[in-house]
């Protein structure tokens, strides 16, 4: 083997120590390079349940809002199931009056001769109503009453 100089060894020297320089600067920066991953981790980890939590609580509100909406549409439908129920007895009441307005002559006219019948003590039996000849005695029954009625109005309102 050949024998080393005091200059080689030197050198080895300097090369081996420049050598663990750099194998220490290189271990430096793979352990501050692991912790910045470390925390970088720790960061998306934390930005990660942050956004799950945000998502969370959106998706609650949104049931909550979704549910409130459904009792409301249950309110309204109610509500408009009323008001038609409603509307309908307001237009049978309509058709009601609709009838009485049509059938105020007639009742008007009976009222009238109601009122002067009152102020008759008795009718004379030779003079006829209306030109009739002859009054019916009274009291008549409910079916002559109907008779006549139904006459009186279906003459009218046809």
């Amino acid at each position: 083997m050949s024998v080393l100089t005091p200059v080689q060894i030197k050198e080895a020297n300097a090369h081996l120590a420049a050598l663990h320089n750099r194998v220490a600067e290189l271990e430096s920066t793979v352990r501050e390079q692991a912790e910045s991953l470390i925390r970088k981790d720790e960061q998306y980890r934390a930005a990660v349940r942050e956004i799950a939590d945000s998502k969370d609580r959106e998706i609650f509100e949104l049931q909550k809002r979704l549910v409130q909406s459904e009792e409301t549409a249950q309110r309204l439908i109610a509500s408009m199931k009323e008001k038609d129920i409603e509307l309908d007895r307001l237009r049978h009441h309509s058709h009601l009056l609709a009838q009485m307005c049509h059938s105020r002559p007639v009742l008007d006219a009976l009222v009238s001769l109601m009122v002067e019948a009152e102020g008759v003590t008795s009718l004379p039996i030779s003079e006829g109503c209306n030109g009739l000849s002859k009054v019916p005695d009274y009291p008549q029954s409910e079916d002559d009453l109907d008779s006549d009625i139904e006459k009186t109005l279906f003459g009218t309102t046809v």
